[in-house]
């Protein structure tokens, strides 16, 4: 199927996977005319119009940023899909149990399929279920997926999951310390954070990507 690509129709292909691979979502036409060098939109329109027509997107026009990758889309340039483990839930809100870390190689644990984009390569990320809405300022929704890489710590106003000790419960927020406590941050302006002593947290991974629900 790729044979049948022109070069500019490769270029903008390969320029939508980069762009959804750093920001989590799709690039707008007016992007990809930047980003590709094309002389207008209505080329572009024509382009993206013939990779959905070969199955290698799906569009709705009437978004701005209605571009889905699809099927052969998904595959990157030259490397096929990656699987991730889907370790189960992490709460966006309160904190939730998840599974400890050396159940992460289970042949039992539910996977998810996605492009080296968005995986970079990472053969250790794993992903995370969010349940709650705490995140939701940082376009974190409740039933998206977390990629994480695994850590054991991380710099002030990085996501990650946080694992509380006294409580044997893991939390999803923005990370800060401030003095011997750390400030677990929600990204709703409607919730309080948590602050926690330092001694009692401990990183379990650092958020990479979204995957989003629709």
């Amino acid at each position: 199927m790729k044979n049948r690509l022109s070069q500019r129709q490769q270029r903008i292909l390969e320029y939508i996977q980069t762009f959804m691979g750093e920001h989590q979502y799709p690039p707008t036409v007016r992007d990809i005319q930047n980003g590709c060098e094309v002389s207008s939109t209505s080329v572009v329109d024509y382009n993206l119009h013939k990779l959905q027509a070969m199955g290698y997107l799906r569009r709705e026009p009437e978004v701005s940023r209605g571009i889905e990758l699809i099927g052969e889309g998904l595959k990157g340039s030259k490397r096929d899909i990656q699987r991730v483990p889907i370790m189960g839930s992490i709460a966006a809100g309160e904190p939730l149990q998840i599974p400890d870390a050396p159940s992460y190689a289970s042949e039992s644990v539910d996977t998810v399929d996605l492009p080296p984009f968005l995986t970079k390569d990472r053969q250790d990320l794993f992903a995370l279920r969010v349940k709650g809405t705490s995140m939701i300022d940082a376009l974190v929704a409740d039933g998206d997926l977390v990629l994480l890489e695994p850590a054991v710590d991380a710099s002030d106003g990085e996501m990650v999951a946080a694992w509380i000790n006294s409580k044997e419960e893991t939390t999803l927020k923005r990370f800060y310390i401030e003095g011997d406590m750390v400030r677990l941050q929600p990204e709703n302006v409607t919730m309080a954070p948590i602050m926690v002593p330092a001694k009692d947290v401990s990183v379990r991974g650092k958020v990479v990507g979204v995957v989003r629900t629709m």
